[in-house]
């Protein structure tokens, strides 16, 4: 019988990588991730889910925010919908995990890097291929690092595909996000077995402890029905918003509302030919929608400049 359980919705998300009882699935994880010269070894989660998270009424689940014993602080989470100006959001938390470590008198040597990691089950960066991104503080004009004290990285479920047919050959990253896609369909017995250590087991271990669990189960079913209507939601407001834009420019002779979704559509459009003449993948429409215009144009202009190098 399948797990049953989907890991991306975060209530679950957080069980697996944000629980105190749980520590060595949370430091495997980050290992797999970050892939450090030395590896952390110890990991304290210090926003566990609490009983006051655990209303039907208001369930709130937070990401996950752990330490290891060097003081280095991580965030992990989980996005199944691309929030309105999510970059923006993964820096300004990231950058109040980094100044949070040190109060007046303290010395700036004592910060330690402050690192996000964010799994998307949509693209946020669709125009390029690589499903792992990594950003840091670098210089525009040499091959510089700044500053390693602030780090983001993306996982773009969308765009992963394992690298072989057999997980033996599978990086323990490409294990994660097979776990992360492929869990709630899954047998627990017959997914253990495919990704075969001792952290996997573990993790597959508390998706059917929620499974089992009348409680458990209940807080799962209620976050999952709260992310469901918040994506209908989202799209509806969008999609509202368009057709308000354009009947008030109908009636008040104004022509924004209207123009503004035209234009959308055109560099939409444009976005997708010119990918398809350059042999790239095409990029889903709704996808290239949630960019908004500016990145859209700015998109268009990379496009147009790689087409024109082709030709040349």
């Amino acid at each position: 019988m399948p797990i049953g359980i989907d890991p991306k919705v975060d209530f679950a998300f957080k069980l697996v990588f944000g629980s105190p009882d749980h520590t060595s699935i949370t430091k495997h994880f980050l290992n797999a991730v970050l892939n450090l010269p030395q590896p952390i070894t110890e990991v304290e989660i210090l926003n566990p889910i609490q009983g006051k998270d655990r209303s039907e009424d208001k369930l709130v689940v937070l990401d996950v925010l752990a330490q290891d014993r060097l003081g280095s602080k991580f965030n992990i989470e989980m996005q199944t919908t691309i929030p309105l100006e999510l970059p923006e959001r993964l820096t300004y938390y990231n950058s109040l995990n980094f100044v949070r470590q040190i109060g007046p008198g303290d010395n700036y040597y004592q910060i330690r890097p402050a690192i996000s990691i964010c799994v998307l089950s949509q693209n946020l960066f669709p125009e390029v291929e690589p499903y792992h991104l990594s950003f840091r503080l670098r210089c525009d004009q040499e091959s510089l690092v700044f500053s390693d004290a602030l780090e983001f990285h993306t996982l773009e479920l969308a765009k992963f595909r394992v690298s072989s047919d057999n997980p033996k050959y599978w990086s323990a990253v490409e294990k994660w996000l097979y776990f992360l896609l492929h869990a709630e369909q899954m047998e627990a017995d017959e997914l253990a077995s495919r990704l075969a250590e001792p952290a996997y087991e573990e993790a597959i271990g508390v998706l059917s402890m929620i499974s089992r669990s009348p409680e458990e189960r209940q807080f799962y079913e209620a976050r999952q029905k709260f992310l469901q209507d918040e994506r209908a939601r989202i799209l509806f407001a969008r999609q509202e918003g368009l057709r308000e834009g354009r009947q008030e420019g109908r009636q008040e002779g104004l022509q924004e509302g209207r123009q503004e979704g035209l234009e959308e559509g055109k560099l939409i459009g444009k976005v997708q030919m010119l990918e398809e003449m350059l042999g790239n993948p095409s990029a889903d429409s709704s996808d290239l929608a949630r960019l908004g215009r500016a990145a859209l144009t700015t998109r268009l202009a990379d496009l147009q400049t790689q087409l024109r190098g082709r030709q040349s």
